[in-house]
Order: structure tokens, then C-alpha cells, then sequence
């Protein structure tokens, strides 16, 4: 079985690295330090590299493991978290320079790039993923690893509120509860709270808002110069493609945001409400995700990176 050949490689490696993906979420970042802190239990050391993350997930235990980069080229075991293709993995090239590699996931557009692959498309978080296979190893999950866990489940969920979450999303959540996990705090930190710049681009966004098809799609977007007037750091463009798809009668959300150091590229992020499958969309750009929440990268300038989004929702609305 899978999950005991992935132990087993975990067992025999001695230099160990946890990469997740480009701009890392809530759940990247508690997929990757609750690795790194089951890791330390069972007496193994790992490096955690993560080029860039939001501040606002300072609060987690284990924070200041994370590393920029590393002086260690090669690893015995390379293990990717969170992350559906290696083409979104920060720092890939340690994935690809391993001896061995691994990959934990949740979404449905995994392309099985690992030597092991582990992926629950039906689990709503690659957090509630590890909680099942630290449950399976028999393994205990502390307080702090219980907060990385919730971490992610809570904002990968919306707080519970996408429709991915299941029975033993709750049940987890219970048990994290009794191990003194204090989930109205991570809800708070993660999901109602917003830095200064985040602010300042929400405000863009929605005076830049369209409503398109008949009240069925909203598009929106900040570019380089909206990034630098308003200081933002990494991670402050979260939660900005939701704002489309609260709007009633909305299906799909469309935001955009200029690549760095690029004119005419712009990272997209797809959001739909109830039908459209979003990741379907954005498997044809090269991207992926979720039925719901997806995302990709497209060539182009504004007007160009709309109308190529568009021609494929076009095609997919009722």
C-alpha cells in the first residue's frame, strides 16, 4: 500500500525537503509545517522551503523553520504538499534534483508527479489528508500540530463553508478541539483579518468590477503598479477573487494579477458558485485546481487574458 512505502521512505531517508506551491495558502503553509513537526517526532530532521508567505500566518508553531532556501543541492527525500503539478512548485528544482520524491494532495488535477503519490481528491484540504495518514501511522497529534492542521482545513473550507467538507471533516475538527486546539483564534487570524494593503486592493478590485453575461460572471484585476503604491507583501492579493462570486446570481469569479518582473502575463484565479467547473477551465491554460477554486497563467495584457477566459466560460454556462 501507498502509505506504507511512503513511511518506509520517510524511515530510511537522512536529508529530508518539504516544498509546496507558488503563492502558498493556508493550507500550503499547515500542510508543510505539520509535516515538518510529525517529521521531528519520529527523530527525522527536514528542511521546509518556502520562498514567500503572508505574515499573517506568523502565528503558527513551527514558523521559523521555514527557509528561504537552502545550501543542501541534493536530498535523499523530497516531499511536495498542497501542490497538483511540479510546474507550481516554489523551489521545484530541489523536487527534481531528489533521490526519492513524495507527493500529499487533495486535488483531483494531481498529475501523480512523485515516485509515491498520495492524493484524496474527495478530502477538502491537504491538511485533513495528513490528518488521515497521521491516523493511519498511529501517529499523535500534538497541539501544535493540530493548529498547522486546522489551519489549512479552516481556509481551505472558508471556514467550513465549501461544499467539499464532510463528516469527518467535523470529526477531525472535534478531536483537534480536545487537544487544545483553539479554532475561533485560527478563524480569526486567517479569515477576518485583513493587512492594510490587502484592504487598499479590495477597494480596486471592486471599483474595477464588471459584471458580465447577464449577471453570471464578474472579472476584476490589479497589475504591478497596484501592488507597489499600495506596499503589498506576499499573500496580500488573498481572498480577492471571492468578492465576485458573493455578489447574487454570480457563477463564476474571474481575478487577475500581473505576473512579477513580466508585462504581459497575468496569474489567474477562477471561482464558481455552483455548476461550472473552474479547474476544467484552467487545465486548458495549464493551470488546475478544484471544481470550484482553480487557477493558471496566461499570456497576455488585460483585455487579452479576459477574453481568453471568457471564450472557455462562454462555452460552459447555462
Amino acid at each position: 500500500m501507498t502509505l506504507d512505502e511512503i513511511i518506509k521512505e520517510i524511515k530510511n531517508a537522512e536529508k529530508i525537503v518539504i516544498l509546496t506551491h507558488e503563492s502558498p495558502d493556508g493550507d500550503a503553509i499547515g500542510s508543510s509545517l505539520a509535516v515538518k513537526l510529525m517529521l521531528d517526532k519520529l527523530g527525522k530532521k527536514a528542511d521546509v522551503i518556502i520562498p514567500e508567505y503572508s505574515r499573517l500566518f506568523n502565528f503558527l508553531p513551527a514558523v521559523n523553520y521555514i527557509k528561504e532556501d537552502s545550501k543542501n543541492k541534493n536530498y535523499d527525500l523530497a516531499i511536495a504538499v498542497d501542490c497538483a503539478t511540479s510546474k507550481r512548485l516554489a523551489k521545484g528544482e530541489y523536487f527534481e534534483n531528489a533521490n526519492k520524491t513524495i507527493v500529499i494532495d487533495h486535488h483531483g488535477s494531481n498529475t501523480m508527479y512523485g515516485d509515491l503519490n498520495y492524493v484524496n481528491p474527495v478530502s477538502p484540504a491537504c491538511c485533513e489528508v495528513l490528518a488521515e495518514m497521521f491516523g493511519y501511522y498511529e501517529l499523535d497529534i500534538t497541539k501544535e500540530i493540530g493548529t498547522c492542521i486546522m489551519t489549512g482545513i479552516i481556509t481551505d473550507t472558508g471556514g467550513f463553508q465549501y461544499s467539499g467538507v464532510n463528516a469527518e471533516t467535523f470529526e477531525f475538527a472535534a478531536e483537534l478541539i480536545r487537544k487544545g486546539v483553539d479554532i475561533p483564534d485560527i478563524y480569526k487570524r486567517t479569515l477576518r483579518t485583513k493587512t492594510k494593503a490587502n484592504f487598499e486592493l479590495t477597494k480596486r478590485v471592486i471599483d474595477r468590477m464588471e459584471i458580465l453575461e447577464n449577471g453570471k460572471v464578474t472579472f476584476t484585476y490589479i497589475n504591478l503598479q497596484d501592488e507597489k503604491e499600495v506596499a503589498a507583501e506576499p499573500g496580500d492579493h488573498e481572498g480577492l477573487v471571492d468578492i465576485g462570486r458573493e455578489i447574487e446570481g454570480v457563477e463564476v469569479s474571474i481575478f487577475i494579477r500581473q505576473k512579477e518582473n513580466a508585462q504581459d502575463s497575468y496569474k489567474v484565479s477562477l471561482r464558481s458558485k455552483e455548476y461550472v467547473n473552474v479547474s476544467d477551465i484552467c487545465i486548458m491554460f495549464g493551470g488546475g485546481g478544484h471544481p470550484k477554486a482553480a487557477g493558471a497563467l496566461i499570456q497576455g495584457n488585460v483585455e487579452q487574458v479576459k477574453e481568453k477566459i471568457m471564450k472557455e466560460i462562454r462555452k460552459v454556462l447555462k
